[in-house]
Order: structure tokens, then sequence, then C-alpha cells
């Protein structure tokens, strides 16, 4: 669920305050159902457990002269810190939750440059520890009989360091100025 609250809080976020049929177009127009396993259903639910929670206000929008009430949410100061907290483990983590890694890639320009960057380089010592590990087992025991199973391994090594490489070249992206981040100053209006 943390990719979904990571998602949602962020939505409504960048809108200032939203309702629930804005998240979920946001979400939409994102593409979060090809790879976040986020249904329509899962949005309203969400909303209602971050309202629980704390982390986003409530407020009904009262009757207007065309169609029903909309109930608008506003992220609480509570829900700022938790997005900043989810965005930041999204980021530096392992990639076990694909869905939670492409929701951090989606605000990574929601921080600093150098936070970004700094997160990142935390990603990169966690996947090569834990590849170190993982790889390591099979390296030690090379008479042991793998069988087949010496694929899963190779598999995921190969994937880690795909991860490792992409998430390099990420860095070299940013660190060349790819991208506006939060502490960029905006791009000047040209003079007319």
């Amino acid at each position: 669920m943390s990719a979904t609250r990571l998602l949602i809080l962020g939505a409504i976020i960048e809108r200032g305050s939203a309702h629930g049929y804005q998240v979920r177009k946001d979400l939409e127009s994102w593409q979060v159902d090809l790879w976040g396993n986020i249904g329509q259903g899962s949005v309203y639910h969400a909303l209602r457990r971050l309202a629980d929670d704390g982390l986003i206000d409530r407020t009904d929008s009262g009757h207007g002269t065309v169609g029903p009430a909309r109930v608008e949410y506003t992220v609480t100061s509570a829900g700022r810190t938790e997005f900043v907290t989810l965005l930041e483990r999204a980021l530096s983590s392992d990639g076990r939750d694909i869905a939670e890694t492409m929701a951090g890639i989606g605000f990574i320009t929601t921080l600093t440059r150098d936070r970004a960057v700094e997160l990142l380089r935390l990603r990169i010592e966690t996947f090569r520890a834990r590849r170190a590990r993982v790889v390591r087992e099979y390296e030690n025991h090379p008479d042991e009989d793998w069988g087949h199973h010496v694929e899963a391994i190779q598999f995921w090594a190969h994937s880690a360091d795909s991860a490792i490489a992409w998430t390099e070249g990420l860095i070299a992206r940013l660190e060349s100025g790819a991208y506006v981040m939060a502490n960029d100053e905006a791009p000047s209006d040209p003079v007319t």
C-alpha cells in the first residue's frame, strides 16, 4: 500500500487540493494502472484510509448547481511528512517493490537535486550489498548441486546489475542538470 499512499499523497500535493475523481484521473494519466496495480476502487479506499490516519483532510465542497457535492482533500502536515518518508524510502530501497520505485521516480523532482542524488547513491549501495549476499551463497558453494535454481539467482543478479546501471545513469543525468528539481531556480521569462 505504500506505493498507493505515495501516489495519492503526491497527486493531492501537486494540485493543492483535489477530489477523488481528480486523483483517479491523475493516476490514469500517469498510467499507474499498467505498473501500479491500483484500481479505481482502491483509490477511494486509500483516500478513506489516509483521512482516517490523519494524513489528509476532507472538506465537503457543498452542493453546486450542477452535479453532486464532492469531497475535497488536502494533505495535512503529517501527510507531507509521510509523503517525504515514503518518497525517500522508495528512492533509496533495493527495488523489491517495483510500484513503490516507479512512484518514487514520478515524484523525484519534488526533492532537491543533492537529496535525490544522495538517495539514489544509497539505492546503489543497498542493491550492491544485497546482490553480494545473494550471489555469494552460490559462489561460495560451487560444488553444491544448485540445479536449475542457479538460473533464478543469475536472473536476480542480472536484474540487480541492470538496476544499478540505470540508477548510475539517472545520477549522471541529475548531476548534469537534467530536470527541474525543487531547489532549482525557475526559468526566467523571456524579455519581449
